[in-house]
């Protein structure tokens, strides 16, 4: 035991004099490591003031501890801002702003003790030397803020006037619990809604988000919920840090697992930085988590290995409100120096610490090998920032607005201030707290500085990206702001050129729970899975989706139809049954070839009129019906080329007409057959209807009722040009709609009616004696007139576009070259190929020598 007693002792000591060369004023050992790394810990600021122009004393005696990079540009640029302001002419004349310095107050447990001493560390009270500090500048955490009320309550001093510099809190603004309190930070009101906008312009919509189980947290993921849900973006997981220290200790493998099993490759991070969230961070540092974190400016932390804390393959993008940048800071920085201060012992302390400066052994003030040269080297390898932080710019703004507030006073105690020339002035700390309340300014940089955060609402923020550059530096570049009043996306302003140079987040796997569906596919939801998950299904037919992610495909009009990829519709291509159709020119060249073919024929007749097989069945009927056959392969040139409603009106009335006038022709010539070899002793009355041609009466009858059908058709509902963009892919096809289909019927139930009384008549005068008896062709004819007609009607109904058209010519042509070839053509063969039979006398001396 007496061993170990002495082992003990003699460590002891050589930790107390551990080297001759460090001063022994200090009597400590130096850290060559900062196990908090930038982490920040409190620090209280407490203003006074003097009159005439003064030096501050910068450091208090509790410095003999290191502190953070984070804390250290807090000190620097607090003093930046009072030395601003000591300097200024019409900011507080012949009055110096003074302030005491204390970090890591609350971390020691003595300090807080009920000794008699407690005073001797808590602010804003009259001390030996009779100083007033009219109010403390607390922060950059709000829990040693918070805790310092009662603190200062046991201390009996309880009416301390703090303004907090932090980050906003919304506990630390209740009245009733901290009612000497006032927050300079602005409340994060639209931080979410910022967020949200960047996850939409990275193309993101399978995000995770992980807070602290506190009132912050849980207010910022009920605002994020809701404005993902107006852009459907999903959240994969929401990982919420207990407080409980032994429950974190038991979930840290559950909260590993659930963000590396996740598909999100974005996380959200929001919260308090001081609670666990940030613990598990620190304790996930070696691990190989490779994500895109996004979160604020308060959690742009430097851990004691020199790496970010939310180092990461691809970097943290974070938000910050949006400031001026404060002109002559970085100088500031580059140039502060212990020799430029009265009492330099302090800030000595600061440089040993810190900057590995050397101080001599007989004088703690002296300092050695502390150049510019290594200051600037201590700031590029710890990371310092050249710029303000938030809590820095906010720092700067609250000693501005403690200076102003006084300003105000010392505008309204003119008299008061004359009469304490030469003595330290005595404002009154409840004064400069109400004068705060509703100080409103604009400060050096520009912007406008405004106390009461009713009014301070207008909120812009800077995007920033933090991640490693080379494998050695780290690398912060501003890539955007967002603007709070704007409207989306117009609200987002990215630099695309800083996006892309400093950042491969346009390179990652896309934050997305299922793969984008290209053009041409529309989103399927997944059954019992969130809207972001889905399956990808091709548009239907003559259907496009020309985004990506379209939750329906929309038809193209009907003058358009869908591309094969279904991206774009494509202009129909407006189609008819034309003369450069290879159908229509072959309709068109029979159309034509058998109307001069029947005209050829008429020719022949007119040549042979006053031959027995010309006269025979009445010669006048016969050239009836050449002339209306020659209409009707004519009236099917009305058919072809382009449709118009005169063409579609005439097609239909003339078609009807001359096909009426032939088949009432033929019916003619049956019924003078009949009449001549059926009645051998005819009566008068039956001999005049021979003799007077009155049978011919039955053409202008029969074709009289057709024009009343079709006038009654044309005037209930006529014919007209219709287009139809369905019947063929990708064409537009323009045709004559019949108007009334019952009409359209009655015409051709008609001329059937017609020809079945024709074909009836002849077939029964089919075995007449005569030489030139025609009554089997006319037979035969309407026997072809009526199958093509009967054959058309199904045919009608099962055939569209053009070649609906085609049958219809078909059909017009087909019947009517039916009635003059088994009409005609025997007789052409006699009178052509046989003109010794064509004379009746010829052909009877004939047969009586056989």
């Amino acid at each position: 035991m007496f061993s170990f007693i002495s082992v003990f002792l003699v460590l002891k000591a050589s930790m107390l004099f551990c080297s001759l060369n460090e001063p022994k004023c200090f009597l400590r050992i130096k850290d060559k490591k900062n196990k908090d790394g930038d982490k920040e810990v409190d620090c209280f600021f407490s203003i006074y003031t003097k009159h005439g122009h003064m030096k501050n004393e910068h450091f208090s005696g509790n410095l003999d501890k290191q502190l953070t990079t984070k804390n250290i540009h807090l000190i620097l640029s607090l003093y930046f801002a009072i030395e601003e302001i000591n300097m200024s002419p019409h900011l507080l004349p012949n009055i110096s702003l003074l302030v005491k310095v204390e970090c890591k107050l609350l971390a020691d447990g003595s300090k807080v003790s009920l000794s008699s001493r407690r005073g001797d560390y808590f602010p804003n009270y009259n001390c030996g030397n009779h100083r007033r500090y009219l109010i403390v500048l607390t922060g950059p955490m709000w829990l040693p803020t918070a805790m310092l009320g009662p603190l200062l309550y046991i201390s009996r001093t309880p009416e301390v006037r703090r303004l907090y510099y932090g980050p906003f809190h919304p506990l630390l603004s209740s009245f009733e619990h901290f009612p000497y309190l006032y927050q300079i930070a602005i409340k994060d009101t639209s931080v979410a809604i910022g967020m949200v906008s960047l996850v939409i312009y990275f193309g993101w919509n399978w995000v995770g988000l992980m807070i602290s189980d506190d009132g912050l947290g849980l207010q910022f993921a009920s605002e994020l919920r809701e404005e993902m849900q107006r852009y459907d973006i999903c959240l994969a997981f929401v990982t919420i840090i207990t407080y409980n220290t032994k429950l974190f200790l038991t979930m840290t493998d559950t909260y590993y697992n659930q963000i590396m099993m996740s598909l999100a490759k974005a996380v959200i991070i929001f919260g308090d930085k001081d609670s666990l969230l940030q613990v598990i961070f620190r304790l996930w540092q070696f691990l190989d988590i490779r994500r895109i974190w996004v979160t604020t400016s308060q959690w742009d932390i430097i851990t004691s290995n020199g790496e970010f804390l939310f180092n990461s393959f691809h970097g943290t993008l974070s938000f910050s409100h949006h400031y001026s940048e404060i002109a002559g800071f970085k100088e500031f920085i580059q140039t502060a120096h212990p020799l430029n201060y009265s009492n330099t012992i302090s800030l000595a302390k600061l440089w040993w610490l810190n900057f590995n400066c050397f101080l001599s052994s007989s004088n703690c003030k002296s300092l050695k090998t502390c150049s510019r040269k290594m200051l600037l080297k201590w700031l590029s390898r710890n990371h310092f920032e050249m710029s303000m932080s938030d809590t820095s710019y906010n720092l700067y703004n609250a000693v501005y607005a403690v200076a102003h507030s006084l300003n105000e006073l010392l505008l309204q105690q003119a008299n008061t201030l004359s009469n304490n020339v030469g003595k330290g002035l005595e404002f009154d700390s409840l004064q400069v707290l109400s004068s705060l309340k509703n100080i409103h300014f604009v400060n050096p940089a520009g912007d406008l500085v405004n106390l009461n955060q009713k009014e301070n609402m207008n909120i812009n923020y800077d995007i920033f990206y933090t991640g490693n550059f080379l494998q050695s530096f780290g690398i912060k570049v501003k890539i955007g702001k967002f603007f709070k009043y704007f409207t989306h996306p117009q609200e987002l302003l990215m630099y695309e050129e800083l996006v892309d140079w400093a950042t491969d987040v346009r390179q990652t796997l896309p934050s997305i729970c299922s793969i984008p569906c290209h053009p041409g596919f529309r989103k399927s939801p997944q059954e019992g899975k969130a809207v972001c998950c889905f399956d990808c299904i091709p548009c239907p037919e003559n259907e496009i989706s020309n985004m990506t992610d379209m939750d329906y495909c929309f038809k193209c009009p009907d003058n358009q139809y869908a591309n094969p990829e279904g991206t774009h519709c494509l202009s129909k291509i407006v189609t008819f049954l034309s003369y450069e159709d290879p159908m229509g020119v072959v309709l068109a060249c029979l159309a034509l070839g058998f109307s001069a073919l029947t005209a050829a024929v008429f020719g022949i007749f007119l040549r042979n009129q006053d031959t027995p097989i010309v006269k025979a069945n009445n010669r006048a009927l016969s050239y009836c019906l050449l002339i209306s056959l020659i209409y009707c392969f004519l009236c099917s040139l009305l058919f072809i080329g382009q449709p118009h409603i005169l063409t579609c009106i005439m097609q239909q009335t003339i078609f009807a007409v001359v096909f009426t006038v032939a088949i009432s022709t033929v019916l003619t010539k049956t019924i003078t057959v009949v009449l001549a070899f059926r009645f051998t002793l005819p009566s008068k009355r039956m001999r005049w209807l021979m003799t007077s041609g009155a049978s011919i009466l039955i053409i202008p009858i029969c074709t009289m009722i057709q024009l009343i059908i079709c006038g009654i058709w044309l005037g209930t509902s006529p014919p007209f040009v219709d287009s139809d963009g369905h019947i063929e892919h990708g064409h537009i096809l323009v045709v004559c709609n019949k108007g009334s289909v019952i009409a359209f019927y009655c015409v051709l139930g008609y001329l059937g009616s017609i020809a079945l009384t024709s074909f009836t008549v002849a077939f029964l005068a089919r075995n007449l004696p005569d030489t030139f008896n025609e009554a089997k062709f006319l037979t035969f004819s309407m026997l072809v007139f009526c199958s093509v007609w009967l054959t058309f009607l199904p045919v009608y109904h099962s055939t569209n576009g053009k070649a609906l058209v085609a049958v219809e010519v078909f059909c017009i042509l087909t019947s009517t070259a039916g009635i003059f070839l088994c009409i005609f053509a025997p007789k052409c063969y006699i009178i052509l190929l046989k003109p010794e039979n064509k004379s009746f006398h010829k052909f009877r001396h004939k047969n009586a020598n056989v």
